[in-house]
């Protein structure tokens, strides 16, 4: 019979001598990984003290940088890539012909945190501003949006309980996503939030890699002022991973500290001077909210239309068949 050492708990029917296994196969592992970093750090050591080269790191294996190859992701010198851009239907805002100007509504039943979620939404958006949705169907709110001269309309579709998906749609000649929206978590909901001011917010958009992603980053981006302002200190961020666009809401906090610094002849000297205290600045983030996730479920071309409509892109079941395998 094999020693407890090269089992695997698998293997093993009894639950106790299962978990026991466990325990100090974890252990084992950990002991490794510290033996391993305490060598490192003697190497790194040694090489600064000859002026020689550090060591190359080790690159973590993930399930991001083991994706499937895609050809539909961006490169920096793909020319069609830019041409595109320039002819897409952002290109007007992006190139700051026009200033975003974006409709807030929702669906026709609203929810008990649909509103307070309409209201952080109009405090993280400039130049944003809410219409009740009442009876009217949504094609006569495009329209009335398209005549007044908006930008975008976003719709926060919500069941009984809370908004669970948004449909942006691009004016006047789209394009229309639909996005699922789950973990959202309110402004007051959060513990030491900050409270933003009305100044422009910088934007950051991260991993947004193939065509589709760079397309719905554009769609994103075309709804925020492309000048932010930076006094006021906001910073708003879309993250994308593994295809979930993980919003985030912060603002900037500069805190001066004093540091005392002794001299090195401090207590003996004669003259009895005493330590220096030195400013020190530190920066940090302070979230001020909401937060959520987003997951693309379909683009469509043109504006909502939902019997003609020409799909760009849909996500379906039978699309998911790798774990490694992400389509932004």
């Amino acid at each position: 019979m094999k020693h407890n050492d090269t089992l695997l708990p698998s293997t093993v029917k009894n639950k106790e001598r299962r978990s026991a296994i466990l325990v100090k196969l974890k252990h084992q592992k950990k002991v490794e990984k510290r033996k391993n970093a305490k060598v490192r750090e003697a190497d790194e050591k040694r090489a600064l003290e000859l002026g020689e080269e550090l060591p190359p790191k080790k690159i973590p294996r993930t399930i991001e940088n083991t994706r499937e190859i895609d050809d539909t992701i961006c490169k920096p010198d793909d020319e069609e890539l830019f041409a595109g851009n320039d002819a897409d239907e952002f290109s007007s805002i992006l190139k700051q012909d026009f200033t975003p100007k974006i409709l807030i509504t929702t669906s026709r039943f609203n929810s008990t945190r649909g509103p307070a979620f309409i209201t952080d939404l109009l405090s993280v958006i400039p130049n944003a501003h809410y219409y009740k949705r009442g009876t009217y169907d949504l094609k006569k709110i495009v329209e009335y949006a398209k005549n007044k001269d908006f930008t975008s309309l976003i719709v926060v579709h919500t069941n009984r309980r809370e908004p669970d998906a948004l449909l942006i749609i691009g004016l006047p000649d789209g394009p229309t996503a639909h996005f699922k929206l789950s973990r959202l978590v309110l402004h007051k909901d959060l513990k030491n939030h900050g409270n933003p001011t009305s100044h422009e917010p910088e934007l950051v958009l991260t991993n947004f890699s193939t065509r589709l992603g760079h397309r719905v980053g554009r769609m994103i981006q075309s709804l925020f002022p492309q000048v932010p302002n930076f006094r006021g200190r906001r910073v708003v961020t879309f993250h994308n991973q593994r295809d979930f666009i993980f919003f985030r809401h912060h603002r900037y906090i500069f805190e001066t500290k004093e540091s005392k610094q002794a001299e090195s002849k401090g207590k003996n000297s004669k003259d009895g001077k005493e330590a220096k205290s030195k400013e020190k600045v530190i920066a940090r983030l302070q979230e001020c909210g909401p937060r959520f996730t987003m997951k693309l479920i379909s683009l469509q071309h043109g504006t909502f239309d939902t019997k003609g409509g020409e799909y760009e892109w849909v996500h379906k079941p039978e699309m998911d068949t790798s774990r490694r395998r992400f389509f932004l």
